[in-house]
């Protein structure tokens, strides 16, 4: 165990370091961080080899997704400024690719292993996530992902990934795996459809998959969903029918949130004959992309809100969830294992009962008495009690365990975070009563802790606000003494 704790030890000091340059603000963080590991090491929530500050993504992130041939690849060389990805009509690309900045002019693309074993990007680790999903594919983490760097000024500071289409038949469910991991931890997430096909059913189910999942998101405004090739609807000139076709698709999903932009490639572009349409079509395009531009400049700020919300939800979701719901487990295994004892345990020792009664062996209840009740010497009647006594706590072990591997394969069916399992396994272990109802390391204390952190992020969100706003509308440099508040 001091191995991997020294391992990720020496990870969260590269962080800081990193943070130290890039965001000092950050630094505070990732202490905060820190400190509800601690209450997750001892409630069990976590390994001592894990962090809360490796599950989130420390770098702005950008996500491009959605179907083949829908320009994602497109969009994205014209935006670094390099033709780094592949283009095509048909499915060109069958890897996440993640695109960062590079000192040095040269391209390089390296396998996914440089992702999976780096802290520092938003797949670190995330073999493990394929291997829950598809059991001997995490060892072929390069078939799924791979790493391009590049000198592009667009990509300085910022992280771009470009999704295979969902349209892929084979490997499916790993890719939604990994597509789910990557919206998570986005800073912003632009889906791209094709004008080319306009009807709602052009839409597919994984497709839908996505989009029903930002249903309930608190953060459905990172979406921003981008209508491609519209210069192919000009010839009918029924731009507006298209999108109003392709926004009720999505509401019909459910989703109500996020921006629609409508774009196309010039250098690609179908000729548009009539200038009035042409000169229309060219406004809407260049004000959507200067938007979406805009959005991808801007993750840096939303990047730091994103941390820190996710410092305070982290502590949320600790003590309103994880632990409520690790007590409630433990409330069903407590109950499902007495009962248990006491049927098998119960019916044996009545038995057990009227055979002695049957016997006349509690004549006489001393072991002598006993043992000479059944005709056994007095030694090999103790022999036999205590093996029996052995038994029985080896039954109740059995029992306790049984219990406590149903219950986690049902809370993993249910699609139960593993923070949950970890805490319910520690609080199983064999050395637990099962009559001590409260969670291992859930005191007052750690309620304590989780209170002061929270109140720590509204701070760090305070901070953040004295940076980009002034509401008293003074000439004073926001976060100063002087001045209406």
């Amino acid at each position: 165990m001091a191995k991997p704790a020294k391992a990720l030890a020496k990870r969260i000091d590269q962080l800081k370091s990193h943070l130290e340059r890039e965001n000092p603000l950050l630094v505070d963080t990732v202490g905060h961080f820190q400190q509800l590991d601690q209450v997750a090491y001892r409630t069990g929530l976590l390994d001592r080899s894990e962090s809360f500050a490796n599950h989130i993504s420390w770098w702005p992130l950008v996500s491009v997704l959605g179907t083949f041939s829908a320009g994602k690849s497109t969009f994205i060389n014209n935006y670094v400024g390099l033709d780094l990805q592949r283009t095509g009509n048909q499915a060109v690309d069958d890897k996440f690719t993640v695109l960062t900045f590079s000192g040095d002019n040269e391209v390089r693309v390296l396998p996914g292993l440089a992702l999976d074993a780096d802290p520092r990007f938003p797949f670190y680790q995330v073999s493990e996530k394929i291997e829950e999903v598809a059991s001997g594919e995490g060892g072929r983490i390069d078939s799924y992902l791979q790493l391009k760097t590049c000198h592009s000024e667009n990509l300085r500071g910022r992280i771009l990934i470009d999704s295979p289409g969902f349209d892929a038949d084979e490997q499916r469910n790993t890719i939604l795996r990994i597509t789910d991991h990557i919206v998570d931890l986005s800073d912003l997430v632009l889906v791209f459809f094709d004008a080319r096909h306009p009807e709602p059913g052009a839409m597919q189910d994984t497709l839908e998959h996505l989009v029903r999942g930002t249903i309930e998101r608190n953060d459905a405004n990172k979406f921003v969903f981008v209508l491609n090739q519209i210069d192919t609807t000009a010839k009918e000139d029924n731009l507006e029918e298209v999108v109003a076709a392709w926004q009720k698709a999505i509401v019909q999903t459910g989703m109500t949130a996020g921006t629609f932009y409508c774009i196309y490639n010039q250098s690609a572009a179908v000729p548009i004959e009539d200038p009035t349409v042409r000169e229309r079509y060219e406004k809407r395009r260049d004000r959507d992309l200067a938007e979406i531009h805009d959005r991808i400049r801007k993750v840096g700020v939303e990047r730091a809100y994103r941390i820190i919300g996710a410092l305070e939800n982290t502590a949320n979701a600790i003590e309103q969830h994880w632990i409520p719901k690790v007590a409630s487990t433990l409330k069903k295994w407590r109950r499902s294992v007495l009962i248990t004892d006491l049927a098998v345990f119960g019916s044996l020792f009545a038995l057990l009962a009227v055979f002695g009664f049957m016997a006349g062996v509690f004549s006489d209840p001393t072991p002598a008495g006993m043992a000479a009740a059944l005709g056994l010497p007095v030694w090999l009647f103790s022999a036999i009690v205590v093996a029996l006594l052995a038994a029985a706590v080896w039954g109740h072990y059995r029992i306790r365990r049984w219990h406590a591997n149903r219950l986690i394969r049902s809370m993993r069916r249910s699609g139960v975070a593993e923070e949950v399992i970890n805490a319910f396994r520690k609080n199983t272990r064999w050395f637990r009563s099962v009559l001590l109802a409260r969670p291992v390391g859930w005191r007052a204390a750690a309620r304590k802790r989780l209170a002061e952190i929270r109140e720590a992020a509204d701070d760090f969100v305070q901070a953040l606000n004295d940076r980009f706003t002034n509401p008293s509308g003074t000439n004073n440099p926001p976060g100063s003494d002087s001045g209406s508040a």
